[in-house]
C-alpha cells in the first residue's frame, strides 16, 4: 500500500513537494464531429462532463487521502477542447458529392448504407493517414506545451476516434528513443556507431527523427523506419537532435497520461501486435517508457457501446515484461482497461451517451484510476482480481 501511495503522489503532485498540483484536462473529439451542429454537440457535452469529472476526481476518498497532505490537487475549471473534426470536412464533402452521383443508379438501401458508412467511418479512416495525423499531433503538442509552460500537468481524454490521436500522440511524442540503441537496431556500421557514441544526445521521440524536424528518417506506410541515406547529411542532422527534441516531443514531466473512452482503438490498430510490423519494436519501447515514468493509459467503455472495444485484458507487470521481452525498471505507471461499465443506455445510443451518463462515466474513470494502480501495485488486491478472473474463464 505504501508503494501505491508513493506512486499516486508522484503522479498527482508537482516536483515541489508542498505545491498544489495544477492539472488540465484536454478533450479530443471523435468521428462525425466535423460540421457546426456536431461540433456544438461535442463541445456542449464536454462542458457538461468536465465539472462532474473534476468534482468526482478531487473528492474521491482514496485519491484525496493520497494528495491532501501535500497541498491538494487543483484541476482547472475550464476544459480544454482540442478539435480536429473540421480538418476532415473538405474530404468528407467530396465523398458525399460522389455518393450523390450514385443515387440515381443505386437502390435506396445501397445508397443509404453508403451514406451511413461515410458518415461514421470516413473520419476514423482519414485521421489514421500519416499526412493527416502528423499535423494534428503537432498542433495538439502545442496545446500540451502551452499548458506545461503555464505550470500545468496534462491528461488527454480521447473520445471514439480521438483515441487514435491519443495513442499516436504517445507513440510519436514520448521520449523513449535511445539513439545509440536505435542505430544498433537499424544495423548501423562501425563508423556510424562510433559517431553516435562520440556525440551522445538526449533520448528523443519518433517525431523528432522525421523530415519536418531533424531529418534522420521516416516511418513508411509499411511500418519500416527508413534512414536518411546521405551519410554526411545524416551526421549533420544528428547533431541538431537535442534542439529538435525540445521542439517536437512532449514536455518532460508534464504529460501524465490518457483516458480513452468509447474506444474502437483495437479495431483499427490491431497491427501493433504483428511482429513483422517494425513499429512493434517502438511500441514495446513506448510501453516500457509509460510504465517506468509514472504515465497511465486507461480505457473506459460502456458495456452497451458497440464500438467500445476492450484494449486488452488486464495483466501484471511481470506478464507485460514477458510479452515485451524487456525488463521494466522501477515501474510506476499503469495500463488498465475497464470496458464493463454499465452505462444504463440502449446499445444504439450508448456510443454517444458518455456525457448524458456523465455521473456514471466520471465514477468509472476515478474507479479505473484507483483500481488500475491497486491491480499493479497492491499484491493482495491483484491476487484477488486474478483469482476472480480465473474463475470466470472456467465458466
Amino acid at each position: 500500500m505504501k508503494k501505491i501511495i508513493l506512486i499516486l503522489l508522484s503522479l498527482l503532485v508537482m516536483n515541489s513537494a508542498y505545491a498544489v498540483n495544477n492539472l488540465s484536462f484536454i478533450y479530443i473529439n471523435g468521428s462525425n464531429n466535423n460540421d457546426e451542429k456536431m461540433k456544438s454537440w461535442y463541445e456542449n457535452g464536454i462542458h457538461k462532463l468536465h465539472p462532474v469529472l473534476k468534482r468526482k476526481f478531487q473528492k474521491n476518498s482514496a485519491i484525496k487521502k493520497y494528495y491532501a497532505s501535500l497541498g491538494g490537487l487543483n484541476i482547472n475549471d475550464e476544459p480544454i477542447i482540442f478539435f480536429w473534426g473540421d480538418k476532415s470536412k473538405k474530404d468528407l464533402d467530396f465523398v458525399r458529392g460522389q455518393l450523390d452521383i450514385s443515387k440515381a443508379i443505386s437502390s435506396y438501401g445501397a445508397y443509404f448504407a453508403r451514406n451511413l458508412i461515410a458518415k461514421y467511418l470516413h473520419d476514423a479512416i482519414w485521421v489514421q493517414k500519416s499526412h493527416n495525423m502528423l499535423p494534428i499531433l503537432d498542433e495538439l503538442n502545442m496545446k500540451v506545451k502551452k499548458e506545461a509552460d503555464a505550470g500545468n500537468d496534462v491528461i488527454l481524454y480521447g473520445y471514439s476516434a480521438g483515441t487514435f490521436v491519443t495513442y499516436q500522440y504517445m507513440f510519436n511524442k514520448l521520449r523513449y528513443i535511445n539513439l545509440e540503441k536505435m542505430f544498433e537496431a537499424l544495423g548501423a556500421d562501425s563508423d556510424m556507431m562510433h559517431f553516435v557514441r562520440s556525440n551522445p544526445r538526449k533520448d528523443t521521440c519518433i517525431s523528432a527523427l522525421g523530415y519536418d524536424y531533424a531529418g534522420l528518417g521516416t516511418i513508411s506506410s509499411e511500418g519500416h523506419l527508413i534512414r536518411n541515406q546521405n551519410r554526411e547529411q545524416l551526421k549533420k542532422n544528428y547533431l541538431t537532435l537535442d534542439i529538435m527534441t525540445e521542439a517536437a516531443c512532449a514536455p518532460e514531466g508534464k504529460f501524465r497520461g490518457i483516458v480513452n473512452f468509447a474506444s474502437p482503438l483495437v479495431l483499427f490498430y490491431s497491427d501493433i501486435t504483428d511482429s513483422s510490423y517494425e513499429p512493434n519494436y517502438y511500441h514495446k519501447l513506448m510501453i516500457k517508457y509509460i510504465l517506468e515514468n509514472g504515465i497511465f493509459m486507461i480505457t473506459v467503455n460502456f458495456r452497451e457501446d458497440p464500438l467500445g472495444v476492450p484494449t486488452s485484458r488486464n495483466i501484471t507487470i511481470a506478464e507485460i515484461e514477458k510479452r515485451l521481452g524487456m525488463e521494466i525498471e522501477n515501474p510506476s505507471g499503469v495500463i488498465y482497461d475497464n470496458s464493463g461499465v454499465w452505462g444504463k443506455r440502449f446499445f444504439a445510443i450508448a456510443h454517444t451517451s458518455y456525457w448524458t451518463a456523465r455521473g456514471t462515466f466520471a465514477n468509472a474513470v476515478v474507479k479505473s484510476f484507483v483500481n488500475g494502480y491497486k491491480f499493479q501495485y497492491d499484491e493482495k488486491y491483484q491476487k484477488k482480481v486474478l483469482k476472480r478472473n480465473s474463475k470466470k474463464s472456467e465458466l
